[in-house]
């Protein structure tokens, strides 16, 4: 029998407040980790394989793969990679380095510092998924900074957002606003590994999910008629579906605030998907984050279109993969989720295997990759030779600032 699939009104969450600013602190008890017995190379590099680097085949002859093109720049960079697995940025202190930081809030990626009138957010190496911390990917949090500038900058025609600068590779400088507690995931097919994603839910029967009526018949991987909002919130930590009604209901968003940050997100993502498309990649969904400004906009926050924050597959494969019931060629953290998922229970174990090096390696190549293919533009790999990374930022932030108060 076909579900429906949603929440009643929430009426003990908490809002988070200026970009998580204000909201209590959510530091997460350091991960201890142990060599997963049950890893095997064999294994790990047949996956990746078989889920990224296998040519397809067409009756025209092989298909492309951006992926393989590029591998004399993966070449290049993978030495890079491999030394800096030792030395990534997985924890800042700032608020003990920098005068005028009042207060840190940890994220799961983000270090989010209280700067006064401003927001200082560092984003780490840490990688998460299943709501918890599962390893540190080499260059990642810088990756990650510079795509979502890239994306910011790239779609202030369709919202503002709260970006005030970016004085360092790894941080962005933004303006305090109050945080809507709801993240806007929009997607555009059937798709995903972790509890709330469509696929696992679709699997179970679920027919109605946020008030999106879904057809039976679907299999994994395929292109929904149109791209969709499935809208989630926040319960003990864990992301909890939720329909529009019950966020206005629940007083989570005004009416008005929940339809203009609606529309923006199915307009973002409309844009997102055509950009990548133009550069050979399919954005399969993604999730956006908006807070209100002091003078009442709705802004769009946190990050936007990241290989965190969303999922990317290579265009040219992916019908013919897809035809073949094999997995898309991807370049986002499904394979690292996939791993976790073959090799323990990410959401109840307590203690997680320690991802191996290999795959930590190919996903910082990933990120790089997808940067420098959606932006057409070098990814610069940080020197620590001059200085530690740790004290680069903190030195940048602190003259940001300065010049800011």
């Amino acid at each position: 029998m076909a579900q429906s699939h949603c929440i009643n009104s929430p009426t003990t969450l908490a809002g988070k407040l200026s970009l998580r600013a204000h909201s209590p602190s959510v530091s997460q008890r350091l991960l201890k980790t142990f060599i997963s017995t049950k890893f095997s190379t064999r294994k790990f590099c047949s996956m990746v394989i078989s889920a990224s680097s296998s040519p397809s085949t067409v009756s025209g002859g092989p298909l492309k793969s951006l992926l393989l093109d590029n591998s004399e720049r993966k070449n290049e960079l993978m030495d890079a990679i491999k030394s800096s697995q030792s030395n990534c940025l997985s924890e800042t202190h700032l608020d003990s380095a920098v005068p005028g930081l009042h207060s840190k809030t940890r994220g799961k990626v983000r270090d989010i510092y209280d700067g006064g009138d401003y927001l200082v957010l560092v984003t780490t190496d840490r990688q998460s998924a299943f709501d918890r911390v599962l390893a540190s990917i080499p260059f990642k949090g810088q990756v990650l900074n510079e795509t979502s500038l890239w994306w910011f900058n790239q779609t202030q025609h369709i919202i503002p957002n709260a970006v005030v600068s970016s004085p360092d590779r790894n941080v962005t400088i933004a303006k305090k606003c109050s945080v809507f507690p709801v993240e806007f995931v929009v997607r555009g097919y059937v798709t995903g590994s972790t509890d709330t994603s469509l696929w696992t839910v679709y699997q179970k029967g679920v027919r109605n999910y946020c008030g999106n009526a879904l057809p039976d018949g679907m299999v994994k991987n395929q292109k929904l008629a149109a791209n969709i909002l499935t809208p989630t919130t926040k319960a003990a930590d864990h992301d909890v579906p939720i329909t529009p009604e019950e966020i206005i209901r629940s007083g989570l968003m005004s009416e008005s605030d929940y339809i203009e940050a609606s529309k923006a997100a199915l307009s973002l993502f409309e844009y997102g998907q055509r950009i990548a498309r133009e550069h050979g990649l399919i954005l399969v969904d993604t999730k956006y984050e908006f807070g209100k400004g002091s003078d009442g906009a709705v802004l769009l926050i946190d990050e936007v279109h990241t290989p965190d924050s969303s999922r990317y597959w290579i265009a040219d494969s992916y019908e013919d993969r897809f035809q073949k019931g094999l997995e898309p060629e991807n370049i986002d953290k499904e394979f690292l989720r996939l791993w976790f998922k073959d090799n323990c229970n990410p959401y109840e174990d307590e203690v997680l295997p320690e991802a191996p090096e290999e795959l930590v390696s190919e996903l910082s190549w990933r990120y790089i990759f997808l940067y420098e293919t959606i932006t057409k533009s070098k990814f610069e790999l940080p020197s620590t030779k001059v200085e530690p990374i740790h004290d680069r930022i903190a030195s940048n932030v602190s003259h940001a600032l300065s010049s800011l108060l």
